[in-house]
């Protein structure tokens, strides 16, 4: 084999918060361009270096490859690991894309189809499909047990030179292209069901853990792309002075990091997308990977030189003598002591104590006084504050405000509790209202959710039964009436019938209007 070599090279900057274990990171020389990096998502996280002809892998702290595979005629690209860290998937400059067990060397699998070089291979979420792009502008997907083609989309102008998988729809994979366009699609579909606008040659995509958000490199630029709201750009980025050549996330994506052919790799804020760090190396960046549990970075770059460097681990805090405490006698001086006619007696004044509903609502957060007063303590136990807070908000103008935009758990929730709590006549007309507010929010949503349904049915029917019992206890009352009438010149059970009758008309005014 060729001659390999390791440069040990001065100290780089810290990355995050911390600094790296290695005053000096190791460097080590591969046998070409480092085009792709990729760590196993498993213990003890080995990673796959793609170079040359050549996939190594390497442990976490060896410098020299643990496994080789080599059965390459030219190029290999894009060596991607599955999740279960047991297969490996990688393109050539051939066309062609071999499947490796990592316990194994020769090839598993091998799909033929693409007319030119494949650059892109990565595995969908369900571990048994594979997608692929290639110089030939093609997208492609593949079965692995029977090794053949499943559709192949033909949308893209130009080469496709990167992709992604969602790890929350296994349907889902995101190609993007040097047409300047990311295209996403559905497996289900014989055609792309988005396309997005990058406005340069796109080198790197990469979906947040959620699948709602998007990043794009191409250019200078790092674009954030909302798909749920059909493509939607959020916050463009411009920091690099060169193409943006990869992109990753840290482990709880808080972090973006993005490397470029001006030897930097900057460190986003997912929160503000502000550059909170900054690395410089010494040749132009190709390819960057993160270990799952962000201890170790590895930066590919144009020279063939692989850098690698390790987190320091946190540095144990030193225990701090502990302050002497006071006497026990200081703290019982002067308990004992009686006071004396000719005293004067000052008396500390009681703090008031506002409890969490009443901050927030002193503060104007209707919506978060809301879920304080929902909490089980107070729903389960308190009912009346959470009607009274209810009440508060209605009278201020904002419950409606309070009640929207909330997901299907809340709504659950807020239905629940106002079924439970509509028929007793202290809260019905406050939730009579409540009700009427969440089925004119939530209306158009009805159908779409089976947990949200089933509680608006448990409301009509509670309502429906307190007006059968209301009606029932009606013709009791007018019974007795005539019967106490044949005894008595005059009766005062008008207002006792009033305020009886009061929540019917109510939840009668309300079912009518409603359902």
């Amino acid at each position: 084999s060729a001659l390999r070599f390791v440069l040990v090279l001065p100290a780089l900057a810290a990355f995050g918060e911390k600094r790296f274990l290695d005053t000096t990171p190791v460097q080590i020389k591969e046998f070409g361009a480092v085009n792709k990096i990729d760590f196993s998502p498993v213990s003890p996280y080995n990673y796959a270096v793609t170079a040359s002809s050549r996939i190594h892998i390497y442990g976490r702290y060896s410098q020299e490859p643990i496994k080789t595979f080599s059965r390459f005629k030219d190029a290999a690209y894009g060596a991607t690991y599955r999740d279960d860290g047991n297969l490996l998937v990688a393109g050539s400059e051939e066309g062609s894309i071999r499947l490796f067990d990592v316990s194994g060397r020769a090839p598993l699998r091998q799909f033929d189809g693409h007319a030119k070089p494949v650059h892109v291979v990565g595995f969908l979420s369900d571990k048994y499909r594979i997608f692929s792009g290639a110089d030939d502008y093609s997208s492609n997907l593949w079965d692995i047990p029977s090794a053949t083609e499943i559709v192949s989309y033909s949308e893209h102008n130009d080469y496709v030179r990167c992709g992604c998988a969602s790890k929350v729809n296994a349907d889902v994979f995101i190609t993007g292209s040097y047409d300047h366009t990311v295209k996403l699609f559905d497996a289900r579909r014989k055609s792309s069901v988005m396309t997005i606008e990058h406005g340069h040659p796109v080198e790197s995509v990469l979906l947040f853990p959620s699948g709602g958000l998007l990043v794009s490199a191409g250019g200078r630029y790092v674009k954030v792309w909302d798909v749920l709201k059909g493509g939607q750009l959020l916050v463009s980025l411009k920091n690099h002075h060169k193409t943006v050549t990869c992109l990753c996330l840290n482990s709880s994506g808080q972090r973006l990091l993005s490397g470029s052919l001006d030897r930097h790799v900057k460190i986003y804020s997912t929160t503000s997308y502000k550059v909170v760090h900054s690395f410089n190396y010494a040749t132009s960046i190709l390819s960057l990977a993160l270990s799952p549990e962000d201890e170790t970075i590895v930066i590919g770059m144009t020279n063939g030189v692989l850098n690698v460097k390790h987190r320091k681990p946190e540095e144990r805090k030193v225990k701090s003598q502990k302050k002497r405490q006071p006497a026990y006698r200081t703290y019982v001086k002067g308990r004992t002591y009686m006071p004396k006619q000719e005293d004067f007696c000052v008396s500390k004044p009681v703090k008031r104590v506002l409890r969490k509903y009443d901050k927030l609502l002193k503060s104007f957060q209707s919506s978060k006084a809301l879920d304080a007063v929902l909490e089980p303590p107070i729903r389960l136990y308190s009912p009346e504050v959470t009607v009274a807070v209810m009440q508060e908000l209605h009278r201020r103008g904002t419950l409606r405000s309070a009640l929207a935009g909330r997901d299907e758990k809340q709504v659950n929730l807020l239905l629940t509790f106002v079924a439970r709590r509509v028929i007793e006549p202290r809260f019905t007309s406050v939730l009579v209202t409540v009700a009427d507010i969440i089925t004119d929010i939530y209306q158009p949503v009805v159908g779409q959710s089976a947990i949200v349904d089933r509680q608006f049915l448990r409301l009509q029917e509670a309502i429906g039964k307190e007006i059968d019992y209301q009606e029932e206890l009606l013709e009791v009352l007018g019974m007795m009436d005539a019967l106490f009438a044949t005894f008595t010149k005059k009766r005062a059970t008008s207002k006792s019938l009033k305020k009886t009758s009061a929540p019917l008309c109510i939840l009668k005014k309300f079912v009518s209007f409603v359902f």
